[in-house]
C-alpha cells in the first residue's frame, strides 16, 4: 500500500461521477454517502487509501476544521507545504500539492476542471490552481511524530534496499548464480539488489535466448 496520500490523489486525476451529475463515485460509496458532495470525502479517502486515516471521520469542510481547531489547534498552519489539507473560504477542500508565490495548487475532487463550471460541486478529480486569497486555512493532518511514520515511495524503496543490501545470497542459490553469471544472464554483483521488470524481463531473454544449458559431460 503506497502511504502517500498525494500520490493516490494524483492516481484519481480526471475521473468524474458516474452519471455525469450525479455526485456518484467510488468515494461515495467507500464513505457511505454515495450521491451527496464528495469533496471532503475525496480528501477523507485518500488518506485512508494510504493507511493513515483522518483523526475525524466527517463529509464536511467545516466540520474538519471545526474539529482541529479544538482538538488540534496547533495543526492549524500558516504556510502550507505538500500534504497538508486546504480549507477554502466557499466550501471547499483539497490535499496540497504545492504552492507558488500567491497561488496554491491543489488536488480536489468534486470541482471543475477550469473557472467554468462549479467549484464546490462539480463533476471530476483535477489538480487546481487558485489564489492564497480564497483559502481559509491549512490543516496539517498529522503531528510530527506521525509524520515519520508516512514515507514516500522512494523512502521505501530505499530503506528496502538497504535492508536487502545486509543479507546474503542463500546457500541453495549460490551454485545457480554462478552458472547464471557464467552463461551471462547477470553480472552478479549487488546480488540482492531490487531489480525493475524490464531488467529481470532482459535476463529472461537472455535464458530464452541461450537455451538449456548443456550436460555437463558435452561441456
Amino acid at each position: 500500500m503506497d502511504k502517500d496520500p498525494l500520490t493516490i490523489a494524483r492516481g484519481e486525476l480526471g475521473r468524474t461521477e458516474s452519471p455525469a451529475g450525479s455526485n456518484r463515485t467510488p468515494y461515495g460509496v467507500w464513505y457511505g454517502l454515495d450521491g451527496q458532495p464528495w469533496c471532503m470525502i475525496f480528501v477523507q479517502w485518500c488518506f485512508a487509501q494510504a493507511g493513515l486515516p483522518l483523526p475525524y471521520k466527517t463529509a464536511s469542510c467545516s466540520g474538519l476544521l471545526g474539529w482541529y481547531r479544538t482538538h488540534r489547534p496547533e495543526q492549524i498552519v500558516e504556510r502550507p507545504r505538500p500534504r497538508d489539507i486546504v480549507i477554502y473560504t466557499f466550501g471547499h477542500t483539497g490535499i496540497v500539492d504545492r504552492e507558488a508565490g500567491e497561488s496554491i495548487f491543489a488536488l480536489e475532487g468534486n470541482t471543475s476542471p477550469g473557472e467554468a463550471g462549479s467549484q464546490n460541486n462539480g463533476g471530476g478529480v483535477y489538480r487546481r490552481k487558485r489564489s492564497k486569497s480564497l483559502v481559509q486555512a491549512y490543516i496539517r493532518p498529522f503531528d510530527s511524530e506521525e509524520e515519520e511514520d508516512i514515507m514516500t515511495g522512494k523512502e521505501i524503496y530505499d530503506a528496502l534496499s538497504g535492508y536487502l543490501n545486509t543479507q546474503t545470497v542463500p546457500d541453495w542459490a549460490e551454485e545457480e548464480l554462478a552458472e547464471a553469471v557464467r552463461l551471462g544472464i547477470t553480472g552478479g554483483q549487488e546480488p540482492m539488489a531490487l531489480i525493475p521488470r524490464y531488467q529481470a524481463a532482459i535476463m529472461a531473454k537472455r535464458a530464452v535466448e541461450r537455451g538449456p544449458a548443456a550436460p555437463a559431460e558435452q561441456q
